[in-house]
């Protein structure tokens, strides 16, 4: 970690731009592990759902209902959608602390920041819940496979959502008071 923490000083001598280029950069590798969470952890939680409960119809809210793959004529269920969300929610989880500690080197008040992050996450878990009810049965149809579909949908999701969290972030999670302060100090030198 200390090569990390040396690599982000070196960024924020180069100036503000600079370091915001390498939280970036840092911000992609956290997503990516995010987005490998999202993408096939619900293929992983399918595998202990039982097939009535992954093709068990719903309609919540008359927002989220279930479809039906075009190629089978299966319903993807009740067992999907969970599958789909609980996996973006543990990838949102992984990405707040991964983000707040490392990414943007902040000190932000959990009880707080967390609460405002759920709130932003709730809603964005819920417009990606929604999407990927359209995804789904259009990637089914260009595929012919559902998981492949699910798979694709996720990987949309959560692209969508890393274009959206930064900025977001980047404002939730300011910096650590000790390093803008050794920061004034190296530009007043």
């Amino acid at each position: 970690m200390a090569k990390l923490k040396d690599i982000d000083n070196a960024a924020a001598s180069k100036g503000s731009l600079i370091k915001t280029i390498w939280q970036f950069v840092k911000f992609i590798f956290v997503s990516l592990i995010a987005f490998v969470i999202q993408t096939f952890l619900p293929l992983l939680l399918k595998l202990f759902m039982s097939d009535e409960f992954l093709t068990k119809a719903y309609d919540i809210w008359g927002i989220f209902k279930s479809s039906v793959d075009a190629k089978t004529g299966v319903v993807l269920g009740l067992g999907v959608f969970i599958a789909a969300n609980v996996s973006n929610v543990i990838a949102q989880i992984v990405s707040f602390f991964i983000n707040r500690d490392k990414t943007f080197n902040s000190d932000a008040n959990i009880a707080i920041t967390l609460p405002i992050y759920i709130v932003f996450t709730i809603a964005l878990i819920i417009f990606s819940a929604w999407l990927s009810t359209v995804f789904i049965p259009f990637f089914t149809k260009l595929t012919g496979s559902a998981d492949t579909a699910m798979a694709i949908s996720g990987a949309c999701c959560g692209a969508i959502q890393f274009f959206i969290y930064f900025p977001f972030d980047k404002l939730l999670f300011p910096e650590k008071k000790e390093e803008k302060k050794e920061e004034t100090e190296e530009a007043a030198e």
